[in-house]
């Protein structure tokens, strides 16, 4: 009997040495998230005029998808079902509601590297429910986004890890310039009002904030088992405010306007009224629209040198030898493209369009592009099939592996994106069919009201990347939209695309089309 307890107690130890083994060599992983970051506010993606030298040598050290997306959104706040996907690994219409909570039977993505060996980590902007963010991680550094926001990017609203998960109002506080010039905490009080008016006299910008803290984590780290940190930042979301040095770069009048530039929309896509709207004025003047994207290249900027300062953490610690990065935007942003200023539409560097990045030291093919259709909630099943981690069955996105890998060239023919119940489009090679409808909606002040247009547009995405020539009114392709239209209400019916799946939703898009 001692015997075999001693037989038994000899597999169990050498088991647990195969697992530490195994455990240790596993990859670090840090995904890194930024906010209203379309396609073509990255230099190396888009060749505009915006300077990306840290996020371009990513590019350079990595594979990097030409065809990233957000599927969609039924919030104006797009960030919040962006997140969710990318958290879940499930498209907009599996999530529960507009995905601002994540139920526990959706596995989220530090959730799953946490029960498996990984030490998981936050830094930054969580943009859902408290319970989730606590299962998720074993700690975090500053944590913004939980309830108090003074829409100002220098007086920004920060958590400490709540070990318990409550992360209370209370606890929130910011981070300003003592007399000395150190950074020190300070509660908030009835006269903090709402921004943007904070300058890089008052305190730390988000981006350096997030960034220094990633930084500190990653030198300090000394455990055995891999860590899984998400590194969330609020830039480049508005207020597009940077230090003066950055803004030096970029002269309103020097500016170059992108081939999507209109003074104003040409007709109401439904949600043409709302915040993002609002930081312009009507019309969109080329002046107003070279000071908006001046402010817009000039946080990217800011933001770039921030990520540079984690990726030379990672190389200055030793990490970097076995590290993949992730670098992902969370959604596009319009800053004048087609006479709008937010992302509240599906057109493709306006609202959907992502940088989508696979980098580091393990990445064999560095300086690669892939052309495969792709969707942001595709990164979690990538990521547990790069490190061999066990994919929850609530997962239903594609892994890119077999694409990084060159084992195929892509893991889907089509993309389908939606905006609430006024915009739905369906892209399938060259071409991409944008549907809008009059509809019905809702607002709990005004109450019930009609808005939007019935309005067809086909675009040839291949030849015409901005969306400029709308080819849907030419005979010659009647045929084309015909063909798409049939397929697109296919892909809603398989992709579960009606109001009932949507908790909350009071209507439905297909209903008024």
């Amino acid at each position: 009997m001692k015997a075999f307890t001693k037989r038994i107690i000899l597999l169990v130890l050498i088991a647990y040495s195969i697992s530490s083994i195994a455990q240790k060599n596993k990859p670090n992983i840090v995904v890194i998230y930024t906010d209203d970051h379309r396609f073509s506010g990255v230099h190396a993606l888009g060749g505009m005029a915006v300077r990306t030298p840290n996020i371009d040598s990513l590019i350079a050290n990595g594979v990097s998808f030409s065809n990233g997306y957000l599927m969609g959104s039924f919030s104006g706040a797009t960030c919040v079902p962006s997140r969710a996907m990318l958290m879940t690994g499930r498209n907009v219409f599996e999530l529960q509601g507009q995905g601002n909570t994540i139920p526990s039977e959706h596995k989220t993505m530090g959730e799953i590297f946490k029960e498996n060996g990984y030490h998981s980590q936050i830094v930054g902007k969580w943009h859902q429910d408290n319970a989730s963010l606590h299962r998720s991680f074993n700690d975090g550094e500053k944590i913004m986004g939980l309830g108090v926001y003074l829409t100002d990017h220098f007086r920004m609203p920060l958590w400490d890890w709540d070990k318990k998960g409550k992360f209370a109002k209370e606890d929130a506080y910011l981070l300003t310039y003592n007399e000395e010039g150190k950074t020190v905490k300070r509660p908030l009080n009835k006269n903090d009002k709402r921004g943007p008016t904070g300058t890089e006299e008052d305190g730390p910008h988000t981006s350096e904030i997030f960034a220094e803290d990633a930084s500190k984590f990653i030198k300090k780290y000394k455990k055995k088992r891999p860590f899984f940190m998400y590194l969330a930042f609020h830039a480049p979301h508005d207020p597009r405010q940077a230090p003066q040095e950055y803004r030096d770069l970029y002269p309103p009048e020097k500016i170059e306007l992108p081939p999507s530039y209109l003074a104003q929309h040409p007709f109401d896509n439904g949600h043409m009224v709302l915040r993002d709207e609002e930081l312009a004025a009507w019309p969109r003047t080329p002046k107003i629209a070279q000071q908006q994207l001046a402010d817009y290249y000039a946080i990217i900027t800011h933001l770039d040198a921030q990520i540079g300062k984690v990726i030379a953490a990672l190389k200055e610690s030793g990490a970097y030898e076995n590290t993949l990065i992730v670098f992902a935007g969370d959604s596009g942003l319009a800053v004048g493209n087609h006479g709008l200023m937010g992302k509240q539409n599906i057109y493709d560097e306006d609202g959907i369009h992502i940088p989508l990045i696979f980098s580091g030291n393990l990445i064999t093919d560095k300086g690669s592009k892939r052309d495969a259709l792709v969707y942001n909630f595709d990164i979690l099943p990538t990521l547990c099939e790069f490190t061999n981690t066990l994919k929850p069955a609530s997962i239903t996105g594609k892994s890119l592996l077999p694409v990084i890998n060159k084992e195929t060239k892509s893991v889907r023919d089509y993309t389908f994106h939606a905006y609430k119940q006024f915009q739905r489009a369906y892209r399938k090679g060259n071409y991409k069919l944008i549907e809008y409808v009059r509809a019905k909606d809702f607002h709990k002040k005004n109450g019930e009201s009609i808005r939007g247009s019935r309005v067809t547009q086909l675009f040839n995405i291949t030849k015409d990347p901005w969306e400029v020539y709308d080819l849907s009114f030419f005979p010659e392709y009647a045929e084309t939209v015909k063909v798409m239209r049939k397929e697109m209400k296919e892909k809603a019916q398989e992709l579960g695309d009606k109001k009932a799946n949507i908790e909350g939703e009071k209507y439905g898009f297909w209903e008024f089309y």
